[in-house]
């Protein structure tokens, strides 16, 4: 089977290889773009001053600033400055990201009082939880009623559409007016702005339940309630557990935002101190960590739905983690597989 196939998985043999290019070709663009001399560098990094009195080594320079220095200097009869090629300040290279993100663990804060890096990270992930968390627990099942019954959703969606629309952080003075200057504020900001978007969302999905369905349990007699409880939620339960899964990373955006309200916290605060020090080594060190926070919890979270709703899943679904596509065992014709 060829291994660009339309709507058809690779073959076996292919998933480790194609799972680590995912992360290889991203790096070895960033490495080329770090090391290559020739490929972009469009600064100097000073190793000698020569005779310019206001030029220190490691200071760094356009292009045209630095040979506009050496022409100046030789004219003059002065030792013209030297250096190498080098990338500006804010692309630091690969190595010095990797070492900054073991040191961010191991090196003590700058500041008296402020957190280490594990300590923010564990107040984020707290944000993050609680925000989410009580969005879910309304907008879920409120998304659901309104996906089932279309007088609720003529009564409900257009207001929370219109809401939708306001940028969340628009109401970061509100919150800390409501709510003090401590963690409070966050996740209200991280609530609303996760929360409309998850009701428009669940309700959709709710109403991409097979209609057969709905008339085939009318049919044996059910009512409303139970068409809801025992047809509508069990048909659309690993579609919503998708869907919520996805809206995580929406969460994460408004974080970003939520944090600096208030007191600042979390790893945004650690991300904007690093900045402020022009550390941005350490600011994408940061970063990364958000991202490999996020993706382990994608998968552990498709994981267990792998295993939750088993019953809904092909070999070309979404929901499938790597983990399973490392381990699955190849099917002579995965494309005969149906839900």
């Amino acid at each position: 089977m060829p291994l660009f196939a339309v709507r058809r998985e690779p073959p076996a043999r292919y998933r480790w290889l194609l799972w680590v290019l995912a992360f290889a070709l991203p790096l070895a663009m960033w490495s080329a773009i770090s090391y290559v001399p020739w490929l972009w560098h469009p600064q100097v990094k000073i190793t000698d001053a020569g005779s310019v009195a206001w030029i220190k080594p490691g200071l760094r320079l356009d292009r045209a600033d630095f040979q506009a220095q050496v022409t100046k200097a030789s004219s003059a009869g002065l030792v013209p400055p030297s250096g190498e090629p080098a990338n500006p300040l804010y692309l630091p290279p690969p190595h010095a990201v990797g070492r900054a993100l073991y040191g961010a663990f191991t090196t003590p804060p700058t500041l008296k009082g402020d957190l280490w890096l594990h300590e923010s990270i564990v107040m984020s992930i707290k944000t993050i939880f609680l925000g989410f968390a009580l969005s879910s627990f309304v907008a879920l099942p409120l998304g659901l009623l309104c996906g089932s019954y279309p007088a609720l959703s003529r009564m409900t969606e257009p207001f929370v559409d219109f809401v939708r629309y306001m940028p969340a952080p628009a109401f970061g003075a509100l919150m800390v007016a409501i709510f003090g200057i401590h963690l409070e504020p966050k996740i209200g900001i991280v609530f609303l702005g996760t929360f409309f978007t998850q009701v428009l969302v669940t309700a959709g999905t709710v109403r991409r339940v097979d209609p057969a369905l709905l008339e085939a349990a009318q049919t044996l007699g059910a009512k409303r309630g139970l068409l809801v409880r025992r047809v509508i939620l069990p048909a659309c339960l690993p579609d919503l557990y998708n869907d919520t899964r996805i809206l995580i990373g929406c969460a994460w955006t408004y974080l970003v935002v939520a944090e600096v309200v208030g007191v600042s916290s979390g790893i945004t605060f650690f991300i904007n101190q690093q900045a402020k020090y022009r550390n941005f080594d350490n600011v994408y060190a940061a970063i990364m960590i958000i991202g490999l926070i996020g993706l382990a919890t994608d998968q552990l979270l498709s994981f267990i739905g792998a295993r939750l709703f088993g019953w809904k899943l092909t070999r070309r679904s979404r929901t499938r983690t790597f983990f399973a596509w490392l381990v699955a065992p190849a099917k002579a014709n995965p494309s005969s597989i149906r839900v």
